[in-house]
């Protein structure tokens, strides 16, 4: 199989440094032939050491969720991203955020912005669940359930004090489609608050879905 032909094979899967130097023992400096795929956009770098191979080259859409998956981990995309996902949110959502258990922190690339927001352990891996990219490779998403609530535990200076409140915050701010909303797993919803993080706030969620 050629060279040019190995990396379409990688599709929209995210190639290491680590994965590219094998396929070039051929080569005296492989460092070097990955510099001349990066000038001519063959690669696409997400940052050192990691990389996507161009969409027009291989043929598959880039998945900026698979992407965010490996570029800091552990860690499940989340929060407004996930909700435009699952149509729960009408906006289009182009800088993908995640959750992980590590540090917070944000990457900027050629893909677009790429950011990650800390939840303790005790709630991080409730909620989360496997989705598909067009290519059939897998990568972690938060749950519709687990991504409203990431987006209210995660929400700074977040003020709601009622049921009512929180209705209006849904609804209005976060401008949900409560026909979706509603038909959300109330265990699963449940759970989550019992975590213990935001417990309130994420209390008020679950009394304001019981009364639509």
């Amino acid at each position: 199989m050629s060279l040019q032909a190995t990396l379409r094979q990688f599709g929209d899967v995210p190639v290491s440094h680590g994965v590219l130097c094998p396929l070039l023992a051929d080569y005296r400096r492989p460092n070097d032939k990955i510099s001349d795929w990066l000038a001519d956009q063959t690669l696409i770098a997400v940052k050192r050491g990691l990389y996507v191979v161009n969409p027009a080259y291989t043929g598959q859409p880039t998945s900026l969720a698979l992407v965010a998956n490996q570029l800091y981990g552990p860690s499940y995309v989340s929060m407004d991203y996930a909700l435009s996902h699952y149509g729960l949110i009408p906006e289009r959502v182009y800088q993908v955020t995640s959750v992980t258990t590590r540090r917070a922190k944000s990457y900027d690339s050629p893909l677009g912005r790429f950011s990650y927001e800390r939840l303790p352990l005790c709630v991080y891996p409730i909620g989360i669940s496997n989705a598909q990219t067009d290519s059939g490779h897998y990568y972690l998403i938060a749950s519709p359930e687990k991504a409203l609530c990431d987006k209210l535990m995660l929400s700074p200076n977040l003020n709601i004090r009622s049921v009512s409140a929180m209705a209006d915050y849904l609804e209005h701010d976060l401008r949900l489609d409560m026909d979706e909303v509603v038909s959300l797993n109330q265990a699963l919803l449940k759970q989550i608050a019992e975590a213990g993080v935001k417990q309130r706030v994420l209390q008020l969620l679950c009394q304001a879905l019981e009364l639509r």
